[in-house]
């Protein structure tokens, strides 16, 4: 028997890579420029029963569903999370995961800090990054030059952006600070190619090696 220890680390086989931050500190577009850099990664479109906003577009942001639907999905156990929102539900499917695991791909989550610690408390391998601004008052800056919210939009985002701060910044394994969007894209891509060649996670059955 080999009794190596280096030998017995054990990794899903495909990559969980969880993207949190607070609205408008460009985890969305880390994620998009993610998938367009490596081909073996697939963004997870989650649902949601809340109405479609701006260009929105289904399947592509998100997909659209009503409540009696979700609820359903959710008796059927499709979800790896779920959780209620101001109201609206929202929800991540298993089939990527499932999909990352059989194919050895990587499966992106946008999602807030509540989803992504359900994810990691099922799948403890699951990479956790927080994408954060480089400060409160940038933040603010960048949700108004959407100009797509009202004040007392901006004002409920900022109080929720630093609840999800606070809690991001504990609890997750990377932490990127998006100043520059190619310099954090680095960051970003240098995390998954060092979590890809992690001992246990690197597919080595052509080299026959012995096993337990």
């Amino acid at each position: 028997m080999n009794t190596n220890p280096q030998m017995q680390a054990v990794l899903s086989p495909g990559l969980l890579l969880v993207l949190s931050a607070p609205s408008g500190a460009g985890k969305t577009t880390l994620a998009r420029m993610l998938t367009q850099r490596f081909p073996e990664a697939r963004s997870s479109v989650s649902y949601t029963t809340r109405p479609p906003r701006g260009q929105e577009k289904e399947g592509v942001d998100y997909h659209f569903v009503d409540t009696l639907t979700f609820q359903q999905m959710i008796e059927k156990n499709q979800f790896v999370e779920w959780a209620e929102v101001y109201g609206n539900f929202y929800g991540t499917s298993r089939e990527i995961i499932d999909h990352s695991f059989t194919s050895r791909g990587i499966a992106v989550f946008d999602i807030d800090v509540q989803g992504g610690n359900k994810i990691k408390s099922k799948f403890p391998d699951a990479t956790l990054i927080f994408i954060l601004p480089p400060s409160m008052e940038e933040l603010e800056r960048r949700l108004r030059q959407r100009a797509t919210d009202t004040d007392d939009v901006i004002r409920r985002r900022m109080l929720a952006a630093r609840s999800e701060v606070e809690k991001g910044v504990t609890s997750y394994d990377y932490l990127i600070v998006n100043e520059n969007l190619d310099d954090a894209f680095d960051r970003l891509r240098s995390i998954v190619i060092a979590e890809q060649t992690r001992r246990g996670r690197v597919d080595l059955s052509a080299l026959k090696l012995p096993r337990d």
